[in-house]
């Protein structure tokens, strides 16, 4: 019997990790202006845009504590519906409060799913049409 191949990797914050086959590096959005939709989604998440991304660059990456997004100027302009979207859960506010502050940010509100009683959620558009989902806080969620 062939014994299988042990592979492993040293993960920031989680010491080793064993039969590592890949990591997401980050998430990728296809955009008109990299930039702008980079600094919005570095303010939804308390980010920043990185140091050596200036406006009118074709990429800007955004790092933050749960994930990277990196976005990419294409010529093509979104037409459908996303495929995969990103669900986003407020740290130090409720979900309407996080709503309402992503709507000042620019973010439009295509769905909501908010129930009588606090659960469910609300699906909003970035600038660009992105759709992605707000869910309720852990502190809510109880």
């Amino acid at each position: 019997m062939k014994v299988p191949e042990i592979r492993w990797a040293a993960v920031p914050g989680r010491g080793i990790v064993v039969n590592m086959a890949s990591l997401v590096r980050h998430v990728t959005f296809d955009c008109a202006d990299a930039y702008r939709l980079g600094s919005f989604w570095a303010e939804v998440l308390g980010a920043s845009v990185h140091e050596d991304d200036k406006p009118g660059d074709p990429e800007a990456l955004v790092a933050s504590e749960g994930a990277v997004l990196l976005f990419v100027t294409v010529p093509d302009v979104k037409t459908v519906k996303n495929r995969v979207h990103l669900d986003i859960q407020p740290q130090d506010r409720t979900r309407d409060e996080e709503v309402e502050r992503l709507l000042a940010l620019g973010a439009v509100l295509v769905s909501d799913h908010r129930r009588e009683d606090g659960l469910g959620w609300a699906t909003l558009a970035d600038p660009e049409g992105n759709e992605f989902c707000v869910e309720c806080s852990a502190a809510e969620r109880g």
